[in-house]
């Protein structure tokens, strides 16, 4: 039987996507399979594929009963995979910078501690990950160059590789953040998929 392959289309600025993330690199505890980062700009799918959700989120938030609800189901998610989230006053973040940055971190080899440290920044300590200085510090604590860093998200080369990456989501179907894919066609999406993607594996 082959090893499995999960392709992880990701960006940071989601909560959900924060509990998937972790949620997934629980499961590669378990299972034996590989995992292909892909760093996106969700917003640039909701632009092209689900212009929709922008005026749910906004009916949502001018509906307190739904409002109390959502925050409610969030801290419960929250606590259920074990982590800290908060609401950003400032949310939705201008994620490109934070999205190119783990592009570079993935030629780093340093993906997980640098995704890992946008999240935690962002929606456990409500830093504003759009700004330079933050990037940094993320930057060193995951053992990377914080200049070069900095200097390779202003580059053509990691901008395409960004656009290239949300353009092939939307290709294959996504609409969102997070979006998995097991060997090659089999789409999920969510971190409330993780169920379903365990019970794959488990006959992968």
């Amino acid at each position: 039987m082959s090893k499995a392959t999960i392709e992880c289309f990701f960006d940071c600025s989601s909560p959900w996507t924060y509990m998937g993330f972790e949620r997934l690199l629980k499961l590669k505890q378990r299972y034996d399979f590989t995992v292909i980062w892909k760093p996106i700009l969700v917003g640039g799918v909701f632009n092209e594929v689900n212009q929709g959700l922008y005026e749910a989120r906004e009916s949502m938030f001018n509906n307190e009963r739904r409002l109390t609800s959502f925050m409610k189901d969030l801290q419960d998610w929250a606590r259920y995979c074990e982590l800290t989230i908060n609401w950003p006053d400032f949310h939705p973040v201008n994620s490109v910078k934070a999205m190119r940055s783990c592009i570079v971190a993935l030629e780093q080899d340093r993906l997980i501690d640098f995704a890992r440290g946008c999240f935690q920044a962002y929606w456990g300590e409500l830093e504003d990950i759009s700004q330079d200085d933050v990037l940094a510090n993320i930057a060193v604590a995951a053992n990377i160059d914080e200049t070069l860093l900095l200097n390779r998200i202003q580059q053509t080369e990691i901008k395409n590789q960004l656009r290239a990456n949300t353009d092939e989501l939307i290709a294959r179907g996504g609409y969102g953040s997070p979006t998995f894919f097991i060997n090659g066609d089999d789409m999920y999406f969510g971190n409330d998929r993780i169920p379903l993607i365990e019970h794959a594996l488990s006959y992968a």
